[in-house]
């Protein structure tokens, strides 16, 4: 295997002259490998891949995830990221500090919730430029939200498509400048002793931290395992991420976790696998085929949202016609597929 392994001289004699390494399971488009140095104890070399794209598009996933992992190394004490201690930018390389994983806990989420915001507190407005800013719903996410449920013979209410914009207003990333981790999913969470430590940064951006809080409610939007979190584990842990901000900022988190959820409801690549976005217009396949991800579909996945939205817009000024609507899209989605399924509970979770 050592042949095999991305290890140049100049690797060799920045970490040392690996004896052992093990191939481990990673997407498509990077590889990983385990590698025992001769003169120390193990690291993790994680090497981009094309995959399909450009040269140039996974150059720019590389220089993002060293640039997301280098930021959150400014936490210590714990630690939310393994180290960077040394890159091969031409080969797309990057040598990280190995972390043992502790595996299934029965608790997982406060742990999880305290790590997110101590990652998402590292950055602040003088970061803007270390990472592109958070890209989010656009006016044509909103229009096809409205088309589902035209198509759906839901009626819309009036005052729906101008909330829709006003919504697109509020979530411009410009004002926040919060590290956000881009795929904060099981699996990317490993749990240490000393802490949870998140990995594989390459969709990492500067935004607004409620857009990765919402993961709880809204069902863990980009991750092949979606789950639900409900009642007092849901109040539990937002209060944890809440007081974990304030402690380290000084002040309340910024934003409305209404608009957070909101986001990713409208978002119809949030019901695929990442290779799969951007290539159609998900939220229209679903009136004609459902289209599994993982072991959940994409109506399950948007039921549950639209009934997120429904619950948490109930009393809000600015998303009030857009919670009606979800309501009737939800009981609508309900009454034709009777048998669609719940969201498997968060301690469900797979562990691997």
């Amino acid at each position: 295997m050592l042949n095999q392994l991305p290890f140049d001289e100049a690797l060799r004699s920045t970490v040392g002259t690996p004896r052992r390494s093990e191939l481990l399971d990673s997407s498509p488009r990077s590889r990983v490998w385990r590698v025992q140095l001769a003169d120390r104890s193990p690291v993790i070399v994680k090497q981009i891949t094309d995959d399909g794209d450009t040269g140039a598009d996974a150059d720019t996933r590389f220089a993002r995830e060293v640039a997301g992992l280098r930021l959150a190394g400014r936490a210590t004490e714990p630690a939310v990221a393994p180290a960077v201690l040394a890159t091969d930018q031409p080969a797309r390389v990057m040598v990280l500090d190995h972390l043992d994983d502790l595996g299934r806990t029965d608790d997982w989420m406060p742990g999880y919730a305290e790590s997110l915001a101590r990652l998402h507190a590292l950055t602040g407005p003088a970061d803007v430029g270390a990472l592109p800013a958070w890209s989010g719903p656009t006016a044509a996410d909103a229009e096809s939200f409205l088309a589902l449920a035209r198509t759906l013979d839901v009626p819309v209410p009036s005052a729906a498509p101008d909330e829709l914009g006003a919504l697109l207003d509020r979530l411009d990333p410009t004002p926040h400048h919060a590290l956000l981790h881009g795929d904060p999913c099981p699996g990317n969470d490993l749990r240490t002793t000393g802490g949870v430590r998140f990995v594989d940064f390459e969709r990492a951006s500067l935004g607004n931290g409620l857009v990765e809080l919402a993961y709880f409610r809204i069902g863990f939007p980009t991750c092949w395992c979606a789950m639900s979190v409900t009642g007092a584990p849901l109040a539990e842990v937002e209060d944890i991420y809440r007081t974990t901000w304030r402690v380290l900022t000084g002040g309340d988190v910024p934003g409305d976790l209404a608009d957070a959820c909101a986001s990713w409801l409208i978002q119809g690549d949030a019901l695929v696998e990442r290779a799969h976005r951007g290539t159609a217009d998900q939220l229209a396949r679903v009136p004609t085929e459902d289209f599994e991800w993982g072991y959940v579909s994409a109506r399950e996945r948007l039921v549950h949202r639209l009934g997120v939205v429904a619950d948490i817009t109930r009393d809000h000024d600015h998303l009030h016609a857009v919670g009606h609507l979800s309501s009737a899209l939800a009981t609508h989605l309900l009454e034709r597929w009777p048998a669609l399924r719940p969201l498997p509970a968060h301690d469900a979770r797979p562990w691997h």
